[in-house]
């Protein structure tokens, strides 16, 4: 980029030196307005129709928004429309407050209070631009005069709201590209517009700061906003809002610094769509404020249900990444990260622990209807646990940990062979074939075993088995158990070299005619350790054919 960089001016610096955001903390959640119907719609390449709009619409009252600003019904017949179907057909909970936005021109005015003729509370929210840029290149005006034409559309909005007194109407006002204002010259317009309007106590209105293009760091913004807050008039009046962009990648971080500067209201999206880069994301903000024990006052207990419908409704799908959001968020795919997760998983379920608190996950994925299957996934970087903890949560089976290792290898051989994700039914047939099902070797039959004292301290065992060639062998022994017996006339009669070192079982299912898993490992005179499985209703002879097949993989 050599020197182009030049070209570009540093963000006007002013000293706050006295400012007291950065020893604050978010106690609660901010007031909510959804835009996906305004901002986010306009940033789509196909806006939303009606069936669309209701659907979002429908979403956001799910959600649990109280104000939701349904459109700009002065720009286009859908969006007027719309505006009289959910008034004339009564969708308005007494609760929720619709939000307009309007230009100061009076057929713009006129036309959006005769969309929202009939709502019980409407919230109109008028803007112009403030920034230098526009000043200087779009609107060719001075700064004394942008504020005049704000105050104009106050006025505007005053006489329509004398014509209108059955409707509570709360007024918004925008200095829009905020970010590109200077202070002095923000406070002034917005001052200008607070003692037009003349809000009080009783009756405020709304101040909305919007971050129309991201220009700085977020902790300039939250100075910013600060500053303003000290500087507006009739601040006991005026509700402190906020609308961030995400030109920079920080529009939650400003937002929530913002909010420590004494915003008190925060308009975003849902996964954050709006122009250019975006707005910032209600989804991560309420998340955000969930995982440090605050209620959002927002409901995502189903949030793949969520972001399928914003999906359908924008037409535009979710980075896999997103915050919270995303198909991968829960997923870790390292070895070492998956035992993290495993480990602190079993131990949140196993000491009933009351605070969440496990590794790599800061939030429980069941709280916002994601399951712990997708936490961990498995490819040439995953690790034994990972591998374990798919075979336990999804086929039942609990390995042993030197099994855990054995294992590994086999997928791990498959992952760099294929350079691709292992699914969970791919890991099932690599252990099923390796352990279980498999291709030759030796197999069981039939099985009985019997007391031959009367203190039960020897146990005789009569078996038949199948060799790798098909013939049927008898096995008659004794040992101090029935595996051990089995062990001895195996070795004695098959000629085999092997010794038990391990040995574990467990159930499979519940229930009558359950199913036992059981684990035993053999060592052979070389040394090296091999893993067998077996199944069965049996317990002892899922033992028998968990030896058989240990036995087999030593071959």
């Amino acid at each position: 980029m050599k020197n182009t960089f030049s070209k570009y001016a540093t963000a006007d610096k002013f000293k706050l030196s006295d400012r007291t955001w950065p020893d604050k903390t978010i106690e609660r959640a901010p007031i909510w307005c959804a835009v996906d119907l305004r901002d986010g719609n306009q940033a789509l390449v196909n806006p939303m129709d009606h069936e669309r709009k209701m659907k979002m619409y429908n979403l956001l009252l799910a959600v649990g928004f109280k104000e939701i600003e349904i459109g700009f019904p002065s720009a286009s017949e859908i969006e007027f429309n719309f505006a009289r179907h959910i008034i004339e057909n009564d969708l308005i909970p007494e609760d929720v407050v619709p939000q307009v936005l309007v230009q100061a021109r009076e057929h713009l005015i006129e036309k959006t209070f005769a969309a929202m003729k009939g709502a019980r509370k409407v919230i109109v929210h008028l803007y112009n631009s403030t920034s230098v840029a526009q000043r200087r290149d779009v609107f060719k005006k001075s700064a004394k005069e942008i504020a005049e034409l704000a105050c104009d559309g106050v006025r505007m909005i005053q006489r329509h709201c004398d014509l209108h007194p059955e409707t509570e109407w709360v007024l918004e006002y925008s200095p829009e590209s905020f970010t590109g204002t200077e202070l002095d010259v923000a406070a002034d317009v917005c001052n200008a517009v607070i003692e037009t309007w003349k809000p009080t106590p009783e009756h405020k209105m709304i101040i909305n700061l919007p971050a129309t293009v991201e220009l700085t760091s977020p902790n300039i913004f939250a100075d910013q906003i600060e500053w303003m807050g000290r500087h507006l008039a009739r601040r006991d009046s005026i509700i402190l809002s906020v609308h961030t962009h995400n030109d920079r990648g920080g529009a939650e971080a400003a937002t929530e610094l913002a909010i420590l500067a004494g915003a008190d209201r925060v308009e975003g999206t849902l996964l954050g769509n709006g122009e250019r880069t975006g707005n910032a994301d209600l989804i991560t903000l309420g998340l955000n404020l969930f995982t440090q024990g605050i209620d959002p006052e927002l409901d995502f207990t189903n949030l793949p249900e969520i972001v399928k419908i914003v999906e359908q409704c924008n037409q535009m799908a979710t980075h896999p990444r997103h915050p919270y959001a995303g198909e991968l968020v829960f997923t870790a795919l390292s070895g070492s990260h998956q035992d993290a997760i495993k480990k602190g998983l079993d131990a949140h379920k196993s000491e009933q622990r009351n605070h969440w608190d496990v590794p790599y996950l800061p939030l429980d994925p069941n709280d916002i209807g994601r399951s712990y299957e997708t936490t961990i996934r498995i490819n040439s970087q995953s690790g034994k646990s990972g591998i374990a903890y798919i075979l336990e949560t999804r086929f039942g089976f609990k390995l042993p940990k030197q099994m855990q290792i054995e294992f590994s290898r086999v997928i791990q051989k498959i992952a760099d062979e294929t350079a691709q994700e292992i699914l969970p039914e791919h890991v099932w047939q690599a252990f099923s074939s390796e352990y279980i099902e498999q291709d030759s070797g030796y197999s069981l039959k039939s099985f009985n075993y019997h007391s031959v004292d009367e203190r039960g301290e020897k146990i005789g065992i009569t078996a038949k088995i199948i060799t790798p060639t098909g013939k049927e062998v008898e096995i008659i022994s004794e040992g101090s158990g029935p595996i051990n017996a089995f062990a001895n006339g195996f070795r004695n009669q098959m000629h085999a070299k092997f010794s038990l070192r391990d040995y574990e079982e467990h159930t499979l299912s519940s229930g009558s005619g359950a199913l036992a898993a059981a684990y035993i490992s053999l060592v052979s005179d070389a040394d090296q350790e091999y893993y067998g499985v077996g199944q069965d209703t049996d317990v002892i002879k899922a033992s028998i054919k968990g030896l058989l097949s240990a036995y087999n993989r030593m071959g």
